[in-house]
């Protein structure tokens, strides 16, 4: 379904979503990306760096979690703008022995923090969470609207 500008308001809800990822997501996000940096795969190296324990790549926590903006929209391509900061990893568990368990639970919610109806765009403003805290702040879309 599309969306139109004229039946958005600021503060209006456009949804939320639970992304569960695991880490055969992240190995096939390695794949597709070409990033194989062994924190995104392999528990031993990314706790000998620092690290509590494989860890989602950034991009792949972005991408993900910007499907609720263009689903939302029903339309990808009116996704014109997107930016986030990256706060906290999202830890991924081993779930092998159990594999349809997630690794990692990331809740998403998004509202509409402005409207332009010059531009007409409207910004939407994503609360992303993993374990009760933000793993991306000023997570934010502009969607360019009929």
């Amino acid at each position: 379904m599309s969306r139109t500008l004229s039946e958005l308001e600021v503060g209006q809800e456009i949804g939320a979503a639970t992304l569960a990822i695991t880490r055969t997501d992240l190995v096939r996000y390695a794949g597709a990306s070409g990033d194989f940096n062994p924190i995104h795969w392999n528990q031993d190296f990314a706790q000998s760096v620092g690290l509590p324990g494989v860890i989602a790549h950034g991009m792949f926590t972005m991408g993900a979690v910007i499907q609720l903006v263009s689903d939302w929209a029903g339309d990808p391509a009116a996704v014109v703008d997107y930016q986030a900061r990256f706060t906290k990893p999202v830890i991924v568990a081993d779930t092998t022995s159990a594999p349809t368990e997630p690794g990692a639970v990331v809740e998403v919610r998004g509202v509409v923090g402005a409207v332009d109806e010059q531009a007409r765009t409207a910004r939407i403003d994503l609360t992303v969470t993993f374990d009760g805290q933000k793993v991306l702040v000023k997570a934010q879309a502009v969607v360019r609207l009929p």
